[in-house]
């Protein structure tokens, strides 16, 4: 599966343009079927021969960070499988993003 496509690269918002928001738009969801890693994409933008993500990331912690596509198409969960773009996820604001996320995560 691409999780860059053509139509997300269109999407997202500069790095460091949602920076003042306290409640940013969240544009795509990536994660790891195979393990509990959920990252949430609110910017992106190349950078030299890479593209850097800008999101929230659930993982070993739960923080606000970067992300490289070239290090994500690298990672793989305990069995092996790649990450994966959520084809279903809505685009919204972080606060309601999060709600949804915690509900459907029994949190």
């Amino acid at each position: 599966m691409q999780v860059l496509t053509k139509e997300l690269r269109k999407a997202l918002p500069p790095l460091y343009s949602q920076e003042a928001n306290d409640n940013p738009i969240v544009h795509a969801k990536f994660f790891t079927p195979d393990s509990s890693w959920t990252w949430f994409i609110t910017e992106g933008g190349p950078e030299g021969d890479d593209y850097i993500f800008f999101g929230y990331v659930i993982g070993l912690e739960k923080e606000w960070g970067y992300s490289a596509l070239s290090e994500l198409e690298k990672v793989r969960g305990v069995l092996g499988l790649p990450i994966e773009r959520d084809l279903y996820f809505e685009p919204g604001q972080w606060t309601e993003v999060i709600a949804r996320f915690r509900t459907q995560c029994g949190e």
